[in-house]
């Protein structure tokens, strides 16, 4: 399944970086992107459980999570 996660608080490279990294670690997130302009990330996941787990990670990097789209 493929969700999108609005996120706000990335001004960055480097803030993507970080949402990058946190969001690859979690097992089961595939064809991840993050993307500056839109403030979203938009990855496959192999099962709607994984998506609090992301916000998690995201949250967790000092960022704010505003919305989800499967």
């Amino acid at each position: 399944m493929t969700i999108s996660i609005q996120i706000d608080g990335m001004h960055c490279d480097g803030c993507v970086r970080s949402v990058e990294k946190a969001a690859s670690s979690v097992e089961g997130v595939s064809n991840l992107s993050v993307n500056l302009e839109n403030g979203k990330l938009t990855a496959d996941i192999a099962k709607p459980e994984l998506i609090d787990k992301l916000k998690g990670v995201i949250e967790d990097c000092g960022f704010d999570v505003t919305g989800v789209t499967a």
